[in-house]
């Protein structure tokens, strides 16, 4: 497992296990404080992005009155809720998509090899974590991270393989990628 040293102003930062398959990629802290008789009570609320850099990724929040607590319940909960994404040549995603939830908006698309992620923050923990090494994104709308990892999953969920195109058809793979292939020349 690798860990990336250097990465931002601690955003992002790999939190891997060592005995895990995941890796974990803190997103944001947002710190909200509750005024009481005797003064302020502080809280931490965390966005982690979790994965398994095969396809596999999900993103849970988690509140507590400590950062590391707060970390730690986001990313249970990320673990609970992952998904299956199907990759090109385990690099990059098969068609472009698009996806919203409140106001923000993103639209991905795949990447020929070599173009890396361009991505913006938010976005680039959901590729990284789910080992896409090529894909190019742009949000629109809002930049509240919570609403672009969101935004972010509703896009990956209308991924479709060429393999479940196929299913769903009731044709041949080949008879699928025939096509893309045409489309494209």
């Amino acid at each position: 497992m690798a860990r990336e040293e250097g990465k931002g102003r601690g955003r992002g930062r790999d939190r891997g296990d060592r005995d895990s398959e995941f890796i974990d990629k803190l997103v944001h802290i947002n710190r909200v404080a509750k005024v009481v008789k005797g003064g302020r009570r502080f809280g931490f609320a965390a966005l982690v992005v979790v994965g398994d850099q095969k396809g596999r990724a999900g993103f849970g929040k988690g509140k507590a009155r400590e950062v590391p607590e707060a970390i730690r319940k986001a990313t249970e909960a990320a673990k609970r809720n992952l998904m299956r994404v199907p990759l090109r040549e385990g690099r990059t995603l098969h068609h472009d998509a698009q996806g919203s939830h409140g106001a923000g908006r993103v639209i991905i698309r795949s990447a020929p090899p070599g173009t890396g992620i361009i991505a913006g923050g938010p976005m680039r923990a959901v590729f990284e974590a789910l080992g896409i090494q090529d894909v190019v994104a742009k949000s629109l709308g809002s930049s509240n991270p919570y609403n672009m990892v969101r935004a972010t999953f509703a896009a990956l969920e209308n991924e479709y393989s060429p393999r479940m195109v196929a299913a769903k058809r009731g044709k041949k793979v080949s008879e699928i990628i025939a096509r893309r292939s045409s489309v494209t020349e």
